[in-house]
């Protein structure tokens, strides 16, 4: 597992040592143009300073006729040149004629007047010549490039040094501000880490920098819905457990009434509500599976190709009492795309609803438009009252018509498969009486 903080020093760490770098090297090369501009001014200002001393005789040079005199050796009245500038007079017919103690005695350069670099002895000089045709002479001063990069390196080596043990001590600074820029993630750490399962407080969100904010509030929103879910089921198995506890206890009633009775109709009216308690039971057991089997995962929808009114007719086939009650309005050339499975499990609710709330007939309209799939499902019973009709699609609410055999899930399931699906399910009064329930949802028409 990588650690934020590892990776974060590194960061750090490694970026400030690149501009640490690029400072040096910025420097160097400005240094180097700089020290380079200066000494290029200083070999001028020396070579003038030499010429102006022969025109003005403070330098005795030996006789240009006196070809066996040795050259005149003088010293530079500025004691820095002394060390690094080297200083020859030659006359104009190639004769040296005076130089400077310390000076190679080979010709600087051959260039005339003006800068120029030449390699003497091996070593590589720089330098300024200067003609004086009122004298005869040319005044070379040079300047050792060796000396120069020396210097040049001593600068840069007086910056990179101190940078260099300064590093260290920059990456400790740099260690103990992201420890303590981290600190928050380790107090919240801390705090979750302590917390028993069942404890989903918020965490606080006081004083909060914007870096850890959203975690925070993410995780708060995460506790909170986590704390609906688990209320959501308490609530469910509540109901549920009293839902089945009443069939289970007509059940009993029936059994005992018919192991007691020694009347045969009586007997046989027991055995005939035990079976319609079964399937009164058994219907709210498989309700409860499509419920959970909805909400309790996070299953996506599967869009898959196919015809609406074959669902309608599976469905129907797994119902032969409600055969002849169900009427179904369909073009069967109609194809679409939608989940077959959620399709199934919200119209086989809404269907059995109903059943069990009218007496009469019950006709599935299914409508395809080009992207819309409409499915109507129109039954001849009493309706919901209006004050009903906002708590209808609530888990176990039954309302003012209850039948014998609704639990009080059938709409809640089918609005839950619809809604998944990105559709809606619509509730209509029908005139004079009855109800229609409405699926619409994009369908996806198929080419």
């Amino acid at each position: 597992m990588r650690s934020i903080r590892t990776r974060l020093l590194t960061i750090l760490i490694a970026s400030t040592g690149l501009v640490w770098l690029l400072a040096v090297m910025w420097i160097y090369v400005s240094t180097q143009a700089e020290v380079e501009r200066v000494l290029d001014a200083r070999l001028t200002e020396a070579a003038r300073m030499v010429n102006s001393l022969l025109a003005e005789q403070r330098i005795e040079l030996a006789l240009a006729d006196d070809r066996e005199s040795r050259p005149t050796e003088f010293q530079l009245q500025d004691p820095s040149y002394e060390r690094q500038l080297s200083c020859q007079i030659w006359s104009l017919d190639g004769t040296l004629v005076g130089r400077s103690e310390h000076a190679p005695e080979d010709r600087l350069t051959d260039a005339g007047s003006g800068f120029s670099e030449s390699v003497v002895d091996g070593e590589t000089w720089r330098v300024y010549a200067i003609e004086n045709p009122d004298l005869g002479v040319r005044v070379m001063v040079g300047d050792s490039l060796h000396v120069r990069d020396r210097l040049v390196g001593d600068v840069v080596k007086g910056l990179a040094i101190p940078a260099a043990l300064i590093l260290p001590f920059l990456a400790g600074v740099i260690w103990i501000s992201v420890r303590r820029g981290m600190s928050p993630l380790n107090q919240m750490a801390d705090s979750l880490s302590s917390r028993a399962a069942s404890d989903l407080r918020p965490l606080p969100d006081d004083n909060l920098s914007k870096e850890i904010a959203p975690a925070i509030h993410a995780l708060n929103g995460l506790f909170r819905r986590v704390e609906e879910a688990r209320e959501r089921e308490k609530i469910f198995t509540a109901f549920a457990a009293h839902e089945l506890k009443t069939p289970l206890a007509g059940l009993k009633t029936q059994a005992q009434v018919a192991l007691a009775s020694q009347n045969g109709e009586v007997h046989e009216n027991a055995l005939r509500q035990i079976a319609a308690g079964v399937d009164r039971t058994s219907r709210l057991v498989r309700q409860l599976l499509d419920l959970a089997a909805v909400e309790g995962t996070d299953r996506a929808p599967h869009p898959a190709e196919g015809v609406p009114s074959d669902v309608v007719r599976r469905i129907l086939a797994d119902m032969p009492a409600a055969g002849e009650r169900v009427g179904v309005e369909a073009d069967d050339k109609a194809v679409a795309r939608f989940d077959p499975v959620l399709l199934e499990l919200a119209l086989r609710n809404l269907i059995e609803n109903a059943l069990c709330h009218s007496e009469g007939k019950v006709v599935v309209r299914v409508r395809n438009a080009r992207h819309n799939l409409e499915v109507v499902v129109e039954d001849e019973g009493f309706g919901i009252a209006t004050d009903d009709l906002p708590r209808v699609f609530e888990r176990f609410f039954r309302g003012r018509t209850q039948s014998q055999t609704g639990s009080g899930l059938g709409l809640a399931i089918a609005q839950e498969a619809i809604v998944r699906m990105g559709g809606t399910l619509t509730l209509r009064n029908r005139n004079p009486h009855g109800l229609a329930a409405t699926i619409s949802m994009p369908a996806q028409t198929a080419k």
